[in-house]
């Protein structure tokens, strides 16, 4: 690595730190400032434990902070870097050595590679483990939190109810499953009977939830309700506080998206997951492409157009931005009695990456 490499990957770093810092500080900031008033429902346990819970909902929720703005944090590092270097005329010194300033770049595209992995890891490994605690509220706190539970579906195909689930006992009060079966070539669900009982307790050991005076009432039975001690379901504690949030497939890695892919489900549901599959693969792409659109104009050789080329091309991001926001909303929406969440997932490439190439093709160098 020559010493200008170093240079310039030394300016993006410390740009990339600065620029990490400030906007996770706004987003946390601007979401403390509107639900203060949340956090200090508990103040009676005093201000340490509100601390706590504030500090922990924040640190928990930064990954996807950081998830959604992975893309922005580049272009900002990035306009950090070269506005710096443009002001101290340094990009004019490095053309009248006769390096192109296509190679000034190259640095900076490498390490925003590099520092997209960071987003898969985060997406992939970081976030599922976590899904369970980052659906919480800000009036609830950690291991404390309360669910009402209505029709969550099981590999077995029963909905499963009730008033209150703890989260701390894993434990459903007043639960009713609906039990449901299918022939194998039809998707139309039959009730085959219902069970209801006092409570449901999670046992690990077993994989199945215990039942305390649990009835077993079968569809068409004349002999009444049956006692059954426990119910046998791929739901666990952890499934069930984010189920029963709409947003919890964003929350899933690659591989349950495709397990719950192949499960005969709904088309609303299906295209739901289709369109998180998608986006998981372009989402890393278009944080790639949002830095390519963005560099050509920052690269710029008057420092009096420095504000002119920073303002371009943050419009030019933002836009980038805004698309690829606006995908995700139509993804699961029919148009013209179609739904093609592939379509909606690769249109902000296929877009913007040709501009990109425009733009790095046009570059005076």
């Amino acid at each position: 690595m020559k010493i200008l490499d170093k240079y310039i990957a030394k300016n993006f770093l410390i740009g990339y730190a600065i620029a990490f810092c400030v906007l996770m500080g706004l987003r946390i900031i601007i979401d403390l400032f509107v639900n203060l008033d949340e956090f200090t429902e508990h103040s009676d346990l005093g201000a340490f434990a509100v601390m706590g819970n504030i500090l922990s909902f924040y640190a928990l929720h930064s990954l996807l902070y950081f998830r959604d703005f992975a893309g922005m944090i580049t272009v900002v590092a990035a306009a950090f870097s070269l506005g710096k270097m443009i002001r101290s005329n340094e990009l004019v010194a490095v053309m009248a050595s006769g390096v192109s300033l296509k190679r000034v770049i190259v640095p900076i595209v490498l390490l925003t590679f590099l520092l997209t992995g960071l987003l898969v890891i985060d997406q992939e490994l970081l976030i599922p483990p976590f899904s369970d605690k980052l659906v919480r509220g800000q009036d609830a706190l950690p291991g404390q939190e309360k669910y009402d539970v209505w029709f969550i579906d099981d590999d077995n195909g029963s909905l499963i109810c009730t008033e209150e689930f703890d989260v701390k006992t894993s434990t459903m009060y007043r639960p009713t499953i609906i039990t449901r079966s299918r022939k194998a070539d039809s998707t139309v669900w039959a009730i085959t009977g219902r069970i209801f009982a006092e409570k449901a307790v999670y046992n690990p050991q077993t994989g199945s939830w215990d039942l305390t005076n649990g009835q077993l009432m079968e569809k068409g039975s004349i002999t009444g309700a049956k006692p059954i001690a426990s119910y046998a379901s791929s739901i666990t504690p952890k499934d069930i506080p984010v189920m029963r949030r709409a947003q919890h497939i964003s929350m899933l890695s690659s591989h349950q998206l495709s397990v719950l892919s192949a499960q005969k489900t709904k088309i609303k549901d299906l295209a739901q997951l289709y369109s998180q599959k998608h986006f998981r693969i372009t989402d890393p792409i278009i944080s790639i492409v949002m830095l390519l659109v963005s560099l050509p104009i920052l690269v710029c050789r008057d420092p009096k157009s420095m504000k002119l080329a920073i303002m371009i091309s943050f419009a030019t991001t933002s836009g980038c931005f805004i698309t690829t926001f606006i995908c995700k909303m139509f993804a699961t929406e029919a148009i013209f009695d179609r739904i093609i969440p592939e379509f909606w997932a690769w249109l902000p490439v296929f877009i913007f990456a040709p501009i990109a190439f425009l733009e790095l093709d046009s570059m005076k160098t």
